[in-house]
């Protein structure tokens, strides 16, 4: 999130896309309960089916799965096509100065409106259809000093405004009804209605999505197409305003702030590349993406180098130093061009290059795509490790239904886990806020904490190494992961594991750091109380530089933080005493965009800073929440650009960094239902299809279907479907089906239905329901079914996973499985 939970109440006009908020993240439906009542807000639900949040929503908008950036889009065109009548009714002040809307772009770039679907520079694979991109247009023309060029009329036909115009221009209301199936007068009113309660100057509106948003060929770009909406209308910054990740569990956020997808490193570092075997290669990569020419910009990622110092040094404490680039050579390498996401290791996997899996809290077997492969895949391994509350399907794949054990060689080792209540540590939620939680009861019998499991196993791993070598031990034996966590007592002042875990984090002084005036800032051994303190030179530590002030010497442990009044002077609900938020206590990111060019907020009664010129014997400072970068206003000498973590210091209309295109475009799931009414070019061209002759048509699979969840059930079922009360309420897999469908297919509620895929086909109940419609899709009647995905073999209650329907195909920049949008057939009674 941009904002948070709380920030939800400031808002003016509410959209939720992709999410069923009212019913799986209930508790945050109450900040949008209290904008509703005590601000006057409009709820706009946009959705497939008639949810729980639709029924509460003031402007019910069906949508087609798949089709999001579709229908923004044609939001965008809607908004463009207004300010050039309706000027004054848009902050554009904000968009020209705040925004690159006024930047001009290589005047080679072609966008997707020009080239049939794609960008200039694609460049065909093996199969014509995907491929990649040369970028050599996708940038922005500088001066003879390195500056961008900018027409702040945004009359030049080369800015990012006039490319932006033209990109969307074919979205029409009636082009974008006839994609996503959305009633035409109902897709105007959702329009007007966000753009008037939400564009002036002073009003905000905020977009709350989840994984019915990502989990797309186009996840990523779906979310920059909610992005360029709230940029252009100021809701970036704003109390009130924002893009808003729903996070699925309560620490989603932390896992991915601290390195856990394949792609990052603590922090959002960059895993090192073969191609840069020294670090200094490294760096020099890193800051050739990040350098300006512009003195107003801040640029915030050329301090790159410091941070991955300093989570170096944190590894391998004295052993990294200057003369050994700070171990870097011993951090595995990746390899360029080669994809490691979840997909990826499975079909390695099944192919025997991968011998072993550790499954730490997870369930593929249920929450898997294409889980029937990812099945199969997991018989071909020499060994596995389970860790996990249950024994889960995945514990158990070698007792599927159907399967013989005698024929699966895999050994599997099942370590039993500590529940959330059973151990303490901080989980970081949605909004940024990393909260302590403290150990109620504890585990039963031999469950343990999982950071007791992994030291206890690392530090055995490590033992191993030191008596019997290996091919590369230093990656291991140099750690001071053992000699740290062994010690009697704990060092540097740490009461537990998980105390020191989180010093270690926030990071300390390695050695004395002394002011520029010879007075010593830090003594060897202290926290260290900013990022902006963290050094290149080995001087410093930190696991993750986001984090750095949650745990200094003045407060302690900030996670831990119970205030409960609000201390913001307008009462905007920051709760900046209540646990801590990255960075730096800031609750409200890119907040210098709240405010003017004099630093006078936008919205004077809810602002989030504002400037008051008596601060600091007159020199001014900021009132509010922590301003993001100290800097004055944009109209003082010395300042610099809002956006800072950008390298232009600007809101990004134009992002040249995606694999599949510098603006948003419309393309169709890899199994769609219609023919791309606006490109030849039908499916995103940048995806990797791994399996093509497992992609159906909707001649033999004409029905779409999409996934969700419900309260009853947590994720892929192994916390719920063992708990008997649970069970009772949600007992049973189901789908649920228009009474239209129903009625063409003769069936009645509580029937047993086939529904069928490409790749596998599963048994539910049927649900016959008014919360799915027939839609009309480019001239056509289709249907859509929903799919809940929380069912196994294993526990209480046992039913088909849903995902043994869906794809093995994923987001062109992050991978993320495509599980909402593909096609099935549905039939009455069992499978044959």
């Amino acid at each position: 999130m941009t904002n948070h939970w709380c920030d939800l109440q400031n808002s003016d006009c509410i959209m939720i896309v992709g999410s069923n908020a009212a019913e799986n993240h209930p508790i945050s439906f109450r900040w949008v309960t209290k904008a509703i009542e005590q601000n006057g807000a409009k709820l706009i639900s946009i959705d497939p089916r008639f949810t729980r949040s639709s029924a509460k929503a003031d402007i019910y908008c069906r949508i087609r799965s798949g089709a999001d950036i579709a229908f923004f889009g044609g939001m965008i065109k809607w908004i463009l096509d207004d300010m050039a009548v309706n000027p004054g009714l848009y902050n554009m002040t904000y968009v020209t100065e705040y925004t690159d809307l006024s930047f001009l772009v290589h005047p080679d770039f072609k966008t997707a409106a020009e080239n049939d679907g794609k960008f200039s520079g694609f460049k065909p694979g093996e199969n014509p259809d995907y491929g990649t991109y040369d970028k050599a247009t996708w940038k922005f023309q500088k001066d003879a000093k390195g500056i961008i060029l900018k027409d702040k009329t945004l009359k030049d036909p080369n800015c990012v405004f006039q490319l932006l115009k033209k990109h969307y221009a074919r979205y029409d209301p009636d082009t974008v009804c006839a994609i996503t199936g959305t009633d035409k007068a109902t897709f105007l009113k959702v329009c007007e209605t966000y753009a008037r309660l939400t564009g002036p100057a002073g009003k905000s509106g905020t977009i709350m999505y989840a994984m019915g948003t990502t989990q797309h060929t186009k996840g990523t770009q779906n979310v920059r197409v909610y992005a360029l909406l709230q940029t252009l209308l100021g809701n970036m910054g704003v109390a009130g305003g924002g893009i808003n990740a729903l996070r699925g569990e309560s620490n989603v956020q932390g896992s991915t702030d601290h390195g856990m997808l394949f792609h990052l490193l603590p922090g959002y570092l960059t895993p090192p590349s073969a191609a840069e075997q020294a670090l200094k290669n490294h760096l020099d990569a890193k800051l050739a993406g990040y350098a300006t020419a512009d003195p107003k910009s801040a640029s915030w990622w050329l301090n790159y180098p410091k941070y991955y110092v300093s989570l170096l040094k944190s590894w391998y404490g004295d052993n990294a130093t200057a003369a050994n680039d700070f171990g870097y050579a011993w951090l595995p390498k990746t390899n360029p061009g080669t994809n490691y996401s979840h997909i990826a290791l499975f079909e390695a996997m099944e192919k025997g290059t991968i011998k072993g899996l550790f499954c730490w809290g997870q369930n593929p077997v249920v929450g898997g795509p294409n889980s029937a492969q990812e099945r199969r895949a997991l018989r071909k391994l020499d060994w596995m490790v389970a860790v996990d509350l249950w024994e889960t399907e995945t514990c158990a794949f070698w007792q599927e239904p159907g399967v013989n054990p005698a024929d699966i060689q895999t050994e599997v080792f099942l370590l039993p886990a500590a529940a959330s209540y059973e151990k303490e540590g901080t989980i970081s939620n949605s909004g940024r806020w990393s909260q302590w939680r403290w150990k109620a009861v504890k585990p039963p019998g031999d469950a343990m904490p999982d950071l007791e499991i992994i030291t206890e196993l690392m530090c055995k791993v490590i033992e191993h190494y030191q008596a019997e070598g290996g091919k590369a031990p230093e990656p291991l034996t140099k750690l001071r992961w053992k000699g740290w966590y062994d010690a009697k007592p704990l060092p540097r002042g740490a009461k537990s594991l998980v105390d020191l875990i989180s010093r270690e984090i926030n990071g300390w002084a390695e050695a004395e750091i002394k002011n520029a005036d010879g007075s010593v800032l830090y003594k060897a051994g202290q926290l260290v109380a900013s990022f902006a303190q963290l050094q290149t030179d080995g001087s410093t530590s930190s696991s993750n530089w986001l984090y750095t002030q949650s745990y200094n010497e003045k407060d302690g442990n900030r996670q831990q933080w119970r205030d409960n009044v609000d201390h913001h002077p307008a009462g905007i609900a920051t709760f900046d005493k209540w646990a801590w938020c990255w960075p730096l206590n800031r609750r409200i990111i890119y907040n210098r965009a709240a405010v003017d060019l004099d630093g006078n907020p936008w919205d004077p009664q809810d602002f989030v800073i504002k400037w008051d010129k008596a601060l600091n014997d007159g020199k001014g400072g900021w009132v509010g929440d922590v301003p993001d970068g100290g800097w004055a206003p944009m109209n003082m000498e010395g300042t610099r650009y809002p956006f800072i973590m950008k390298p232009e210091g600007h809101a990004q209309f134009f992002g040249p960094g995606l694999a599949d295109g510098p603006f948003p475009e419309h393309y169709e799931p890899l199994e769609s239902p219609i023919i791309h009414p606006l490109s030849k070019t039908q499916h995103n061209p940048a995806v990797k299809v791994w399996r093509p002759d497992e992609i159906g048509t909707p001649d033999e699979y004409p029905i779409i279907a999409t996934t969700y969840r419900v309260t009853e059930h947590w994720q892929a079922g192994q916390m719920t479907r063992n708990l008997p009360w649970l069970v009772e309420l949600m007992p049973q897999m189901f789908v649920e089906i228009s009474e239209e469908l129903a009625a063409e297919l003769g069936v009645k509620n509580a029937d047993l239905v086939t529904v069928e895929s490409k790749r596998g086909r599963i048994q539910a109940v049927a649900v016959v329901t008014k919360r799915f419609k027939p839609m009309r899709l480019n001239g056509r009647l289709v249907h859509q079914i929903g799919l809940p995905w929380h069912w196994g073999f294993q526990g209480l209650c046992v039913g088909d996973s849903a995902n043994l329907l869906t794809p093995h195909v994923g987001d062109a920049n992050t991978m993320i499985p495509e599980y909402k949008a593909f096609l099935v057939r549905v039939k009455k009674g069992g499978a044959a």
